[in-house]
């Protein structure tokens, strides 16, 4: 479920360096995932539904009339497009996840302790040497 509510705020808030990251990843491979949902998720799932193609699924709202084209509501270019989102969505989440969990590495490594000052130095083997004696 962690990944599921991480998944829901990204999605819903997110912020600028997300946004930019989010466009360049959707603009770069946009066509991919068109791709995916129309070519390989949607076929099945219209097969299951009984042969259907989801891109022509439409909604007669006025039928043609002369030169004057039919008018339709496509609901079903608009699913395939829902699915491109969730998919760009989900890989631009898990790209960021990816990179603030590097950053969360980074952070929680322990800073190597400073070297000793010369006077530290100093006094260290003045120490010793008194201990010696």
């Amino acid at each position: 479920m962690g990944i599921l509510k991480e998944f829901k705020e990204f999605a819903v808030k997110g912020n600028m360096v997300d946004l930019a990251v989010a466009v360049i990843i959707g603009g770069a491979f946009g066509k991919i995932v068109t791709s995916l949902v129309n070519d390989v998720i949607m076929p099945p799932i219209g097969m299951l539904l009984g042969g259907v193609d989801f891109s022509d699924l439409k909604i007669l709202l006025k039928p043609a009339e002369g030169d004057v084209a039919a008018v339709t509501l496509n609901y079903g270019a608009w699913l395939n497009t829902v699915i491109d989102f969730l998919i760009v969505a989900l890989v631009i989440f898990m790209v960021i996840k990816g990179i603030n969990s590097m950053k969360k590495k980074e952070a929680e490594a322990p800073a190597p302790p400073p070297a000793p000052s010369k006077e530290e130095e100093l006094l260290t083997e003045i120490r010793d040497l008194l201990a010696k004696k």
